[in-house]
């Protein structure tokens, strides 16, 4: 041998053991949390008390109270009336503020028109208001 040594062969450094980054899932969880928090309502939303008439319902003692609902205005037991003039109207034919009143939306009419007709009622003390399909 000549003095010239031979390649050396050196053990490799022994691998690493990862750990798994859980940086990313955490994201993706905190990115989650926000969604569903912004998604969520807190708030009740609003809501009118109006019962549906049954066909099981016993007849009022008391005059019939139909209001019909339409594009152009409304009609009280089929007459014709100013929608100022309604509660008016109304408790001319009732005893107690308590006493039903039938709404009846008729062909066209839209859902806010029946509203407004609903909290004008309201306002003016009639506490209940059943509305009937067409």
């Amino acid at each position: 041998m000549s003095g010239r040594a031979g390649p050396r062969f050196t053990e490799p450094a022994p691998a690493r053991v990862r750990r798994t980054n859980l940086t990313p899932m955490i994201d993706v969880l905190f990115i989650l949390v926000v969604f569903f928090l912004l998604a969520a309502r807190f708030a009740p939303e609003g809501a009118l008390p109006v019962a549906a008439a049954g066909a099981g319902a016993a007849a009022p003692p008391t005059p019939p109270r139909l209001v019909t609902v339409t594009p152009a205005g409304v009609a009280l037991n089929g007459r014709a009336l100013a929608e100022e003039g309604l509660p008016a109207a109304l408790a001319a034919l009732m005893a107690d503020p308590g006493d039903p009143v039938v709404l009846r939306p008729a062909e066209g009419a839209d859902v806010q028109r029946l509203v407004d007709v609903v909290e004008a009622l309201a306002a003016a003390g009639i506490a209940r208001v059943l509305v009937a399909p067409e």
